[in-house]
C-alpha cells in the first residue's frame, strides 16, 4: 500500500477467518465524557485511539481535566472533575470530530466559564445550528466567530444563570448527536434539563445507546411522552457521574464491512467480541445480511456471518435510517445481487464527513455500476450493471474508503484513493484487509 493508494488484490477464494476490531467510536466518545464528568477515577477498557478520540482528549486535558492514555493497552484514564470544569477559560479545539464538536457545545454551554471552541476546516462545514438554536432559547450566549450556525463558536457558559428546570427542544433531522449532547451534560444544570426531539427523523439508536450508558454511569433519564408531541427525556440535575472501569465494546461499524465480506464471497467471517446483545445500531446490519441468505450465529467468540454459496444474494428494499453509517457498504453489496435494491431513509448522510448520498452513487457510476437517487430525495436505487476496476475518490471519508475497498475483492483493477483516511476510526483497517483476504 502506496501512502495516497490502496490496490485491492480480487479474492477466487476465500477461507473462513476470525478478525478482531477496535473498540467502538460511539461508546468510546460517550464513555469519555461521562467520566470527565464522574465523581472520580474512571479507567476505560478497549478504547478506540483515533483522530477523534485524540482531539476529545486534548479537549478535556485543555478544560483542566485529569487524562492519560496507553494505546499499548487500549485503555484511558481520566479524573472526573464532578460536574465542575476546572477551566474557567480556554480554548479547545474539536479538529474533524463531529461527536467530539456537538459533544463540547453543549458541555462548555453548562459550564461556568468562558470558552472558544476551534475546528477544522471540515469539521466548520458541518451542521451546528440545531443545536446553537437550542441552547440560545434558553439564554445561553453562543456566537458563532466565522459563519453563522457552525463553528467556531464563542460560548458563555449559563450554568449560573440557569434556574428551575429549562425546557428546549432541539432537531435531530442532521444528526441525532445533539440530543444526545443534551443529555449527557444536562445533569451539570442545578435543577437538570428538559429536552424534546423534533423533525422528520426518527432514527434513534444512537440515542439508545446515549441512555443505556447514562444508566451504567449511575444517571438514569426520565423518558416519557407529552402531548402526543413524541419523546421528552428530563435529566436529573446537580449529579455527578459514577467512576468505574468500564469495557467499551468492540466497534460494530468496523466489524460490518468484514461480514459484507463474508456475503460477497461466501466464506465465514467471526470478529471477536461482537455479540448480539450489543446496544450498537449497526447490529441491525448483521442481521440485514440474513435478507441476503446469510447465516448470522452468535457464538462464544464473537458473532459468525456465513455467506450464500457462491456469493448470489438478492437485492433488498430496506429502511436503513437506524444504522446509515453502513449505507455505503450495503450500497457495495447492492452491486453484486441478482436484484435491484432500494436504500430507504438516508437523505441526512449527506451532512456527515462529506456527502455521503452523492459520493456513493457518483463512485458507483465511476465503477460502471447504475445508482440514483430515489424520487423522494432521501434513498439510493442500485440496479446491478457490469462493473469494472477504477480509481475510488474518497472524499476523506473514511468509510467511504472501507466500503469500497469490498468492490476490489470481486473485481479487478480498483484502487482506493487515500486510504490513509481511515485513521479517523480504523487506523489499521487496510493491513488488516490485507491480512485477511488470502489468494
Amino acid at each position: 500500500m502506496s501512502s495516497d493508494c490502496y490496490k485491492v488484490t480480487p479474492v477466487k477464494a476465500q477461507n473462513p477467518f476470525s478478525v478482531t476490531v477496535p473498540g467502538s467510536k460511539s461508546i468510546t466518545n460517550r464513555a469519555m465524557l461521562l467520566a470527565a464528568l464522574s465523581d472520580g477515577k474512571c479507567l476505560l477498557k478497549n478504547a478506540l485511539f483515533y483522530s477523534d478520540s485524540r482531539a476529545l482528549l486534548a479537549a478535556l486535558q485543555a478544560l483542566g481535566i485529569e487524562c492519560s492514555a496507553d494505546e499499548s493497552t487500549k485503555e484511558i484514564t481520566i479524573n472526573g472533575c464532578k460536574g465542575s470544569l476546572p477551566n474557567k477559560d480556554a480554548t479547545v479545539y474539536a479538529a474533524s470530530a463531529g461527536t467530539a464538536a456537538r459533544f463540547l457545545t453543549a458541555l462548555l454551554a453548562f459550564s461556568d466559564g468562558t470558552y472558544v471552541l476551534e475546528a477544522s476546516e471540515q469539521m466548520k462545514k458541518r451542521p451546528m445550528a440545531p443545536l446553537i438554536d437550542a441552547l440560545r432559547s434558553i439564554g445561553i450566549s453562543v456566537t458563532a466567530l466565522e459563519e453563522e450556525g457552525h463553528l467556531p463558536l464563542r460560548i458563555q457558559g449559563g450554568r449560573a444563570q440557569l434556574t428551575g428546570t429549562p425546557e428546549l427542544t432541539v432537531s435531530i433531522d442532521k444528526s441525532s448527536q445533539f440530543l444526545s449532547a443534551l443529555m449527557m451534560t444536562g445533569v451539570l444544570l442545578t435543577d437538570g434539563l428538559t429536552v424534546t426531539p423534533v423533525g422528520s427523523r426518527t432514527a434513534m439508536s444512537y440515542v439508545h445507546i446515549t441512555e443505556r450508558m447514562m444508566n451504567e454511569f449511575g444517571v438514569t433519564p426520565i423518558v416519557s411522552s407529552k402531548d402526543n408531541s413524541g419523546t421528552v427525556y428530563r435529566i436529573p440535575g446537580g449529579v455527578s457521574y459514577k467512576n468505574q472501569t468500564y469495557d467499551i465494546e468492540p466497534d460494530l461499524s468496523g466489524a460490518c464491512y468484514f461480514y459484507a465480506a463474508a456475503a460477497l464471497l461466501g466464506t465465514s467471517v467471526t470478529v471477536t467480541g461482537v455479540h448480539k446483545n450489543s446496544m450498537q445500531g449497526d447490529l441491525r446490519f448483521v442481521l440485514a445480511l440474513e435478507q441476503l441468505g446469510c447465516t448470522v450465529v452468535d457464538t462464544p467468540e464473537g458473532i459468525c456471518v456465513t455467506g450464500p454459496t457462491g456469493g448470489r444474494y438478492p437485492g433488498l428494499d430496506i429502511t436503513m435510517s437506524d444504522f446509515s453509517d453502513q449505507t455505503m457498504t450495503m450500497a457495495v453489496l447492492a452491486l453484486f445481487a441478482d436484484t435491484p435494491t432500494h436504500i430507504r431513509g438516508v437523505g441526512h448522510i449527506r451532512a456527515q464527513e462529506c456527502d455521503r448520498m452523492t459520493a456513493t452513487i457518483t463512485e458507483i457510476n465511476r465503477l460502471g455500476g447504475n445508482a440514483q437517487v430515489d424520487v423522494e430525495g432521501t434513498g439510493i436505487i442500485i440496479t446491478p450493471a457490469p462493473l469494472h476496476g477504477a480509481r475510488i475518490e474518497t472524499y476523506d471519508d473514511h468509510r467511504m474508503a472501507m466500503a469500497f475497498s469490498l468492490v476490489g475483492l470481486r473485481v479487478e483493477g480498483v484502487e482506493i484513493d487515500n486510504p490513509s483516511c481511515c485513521k479517523k476510526t480504523f487506523e489499521n483497517y487496510f493491513e488488516l484487509f490485507t491480512a485477511c483476504f488470502s489468494q
